[in-house]
């Protein structure tokens, strides 16, 4: 008698197609929160490209322009305008022509301002003075087109630059001496309205970089006096504080 294969049954059939749905779903799930975690991923990396391209840019100008020698004036100043916090850095290098007269360098400018056009805040970067930035094209403009804000990036909701000082943080420079360091806030989040009428944005939506201003500079280190009442080491007590307080900290004078 011949060997016939049986079939499935429709229980069989059933049963496999239940089976082979739910692998398919649990799959399915598992690829959607991989796409899911790889959006938030590549999100959170473009959401931070822009505000370090920007910092990049204000580094490579106090780089080159300190850096190329002395007589160079910063100027700092941040206020509200409708009411978002707004900044304005002045970077100036000035020489001596054959007059024995001072005369502008080079000067860059990086101001926020309310565009206009759109209404948001954007940010202008300038750069003027007998250097040239760009040897090819500059040569053929006017003196007064070098001068024009190109703008930069818009949509800001929060731009601001201080000088840290010690403990104390100050809006404003206007010395004739460096700054120590200037501390760039930036953010492109959806400001709101504070009891004082003014805006802000989220703290974790805000993106801060320090920069040294002049990395060159001597640094003063002071090295205290040894202490004679310093016990003998295996006998030192970590939780007794010194009683010489006269150390002092780095100072950039």
């Amino acid at each position: 008698m011949p060997f016939r294969q049986r079939g499935f049954t429709l229980v069989e059939t059933l049963a496999a197609l239940t089976i082979g749905s739910m692998v398919l779903i649990v799959v399915l799930a598992i690829y959607s929160r991989a796409q899911t975690g790889a959006a938030d991923v590549l999100d959170k990396l473009q959401r931070n490209r822009l505000p370090r391209e920007v910092f990049q840019r204000i580094s490579e100008d106090l780089d080159q322009i300190i850096g190329s020698g002395q007589d160079v004036q910063i100027d700092i100043q941040n206020k509200f305008i409708g009411g978002l916090a707004a900044a304005k850095m002045e970077i100036v290098r000035s020489i001596n022509n054959a007059k024995d007269e001072p005369e502008t360098l080079e000067k860059i400018v990086w101001q926020s301002n309310i565009d206009p056009d759109t209404g948001l805040l954007t940010l202008y970067r300038s750069h003027s003075g007998i250097n040239l930035e760009d040897k090819l094209l500059d040569e053929q403009k006017e003196p007064w087109q070098r001068e024009l804000f190109v703008p930069i990036c818009t949509g800001i909701g929060f731009f601001r630059i201080e000088i840290p000082r010690g403990e104390v943080v100050l809006y404003s420079w206007s010395e004739e001496r460096l700054p120590p360091a200037v501390s760039i806030t930036l953010s492109f989040a959806q400001p709101y309205k504070t009891v004082d009428g003014t805006f802000d944005v989220p703290e974790e939506d805000k993106f801060v970089r320090t920069i040294a201003v002049d990395r060159t500079r001597k640094l003063a280190f002071v090295i205290p006096p040894p202490d004679v009442n310093k016990p003998e080491s295996g006998d030192s007590d970590f939780n007794s504080q010194p009683e010489d307080k006269e150390l002092e900290e780095l100072t950039d004078e």
